[in-house]
């Protein structure tokens, strides 16, 4: 994605160019990418939404924010094909657990031959559902709430701050949330008029989502420019 210049207090500073995203993946993510994952994105690449996948620095970025905290009970809203699924379970221990909450039962098949070479399959809980009715569920048992380690949002950007909503009660206190794409392709800061239509709700409830979440205090948070935008947030109460 190829971003303009931007000057903070007068000084030059590059957000990012695709030259840049290239040489940040060649020098420092796929040396260190594991060899599931890039069969995994490989193996995306042929497909129509190959797009939908998050990007291999975030799911490096993933690795690290699930270490750090010693996850080991993990929820993902938005697989698609896994490879931040599978990012996931290669970072979480033997005995972790993922749920993990996508319709699209097709796409995810595409990468279940290679989540089940990797050894990593029995951590995985697949539910193959619109994730708000699962989230529902999940808080009706009280058990659940505060009882994951880490939370991925990876899904229908107008659904954001309804997913935030519902997930910050399962994650504990200290837990992380990361929420992917809080970029949208460089729509949030296009014209609205300039953005396709079917896009438009997409953008709207992305930059909604941003203005809630940064206005939200139950969480500190930290909003990157790495792949097309990330949302860090610690859940503090």
């Amino acid at each position: 994605m190829d971003f303009a210049d931007a000057k903070v207090k007068g000084n030059p500073v590059i957000l990012q160019s695709q030259e840049l995203f290239d040489y940040l993946l060649e020098t420092s993510v796929y040396p260190r990418e594991p060899a599931a994952l890039k069969e995994l994105r490989e193996a995306t690449a042929s497909h129509s939404h190959a797009f939908y996948a998050a990007t291999p620095d975030v799911g490096q970025l993933m690795a690290l924010m699930l270490k750090l905290i010693n996850a080991k009970k993990t929820i993902e809203i938005g697989v698609f094909t896994g490879y931040s699924l599978l990012a996931t379970a290669l970072n979480i221990p033997e005995d972790g657990e993922i749920i993990a909450i996508d319709p699209d039962r097709k796409a995810y098949e595409v990468g279940v031959p290679i989540i089940e070479k990797a050894g990593v399959m029995k951590k995985i809980k697949f539910i193959e559902s619109p994730a708000l009715p699962v989230l529902d569920k999940l808080l009706e048992d009280k058990s659940n709430e505060g009882s994951f380690d880490f939370a991925f949002v990876d899904a229908d950007k107008n659904n954001y701050y309804n997913y935030h909503q519902r997930v910050i009660k399962l994650v504990k206190v200290g837990g992380l949330l990361m929420y992917d794409n809080t970029l949208f392709g460089g729509a949030v800061i296009a014209p609205e008029a300039e953005v396709e239509d079917y896009k438009r709700p997409f953008r709207r409830g992305t930059i909604e989502f941003t203005k809630a979440v940064v206005a939200d205090d139950r969480v500190e948070l930290c909003h990157i420019c790495s792949g097309d935008g990330v949302i860090i947030c610690k859940r503090l109460y």
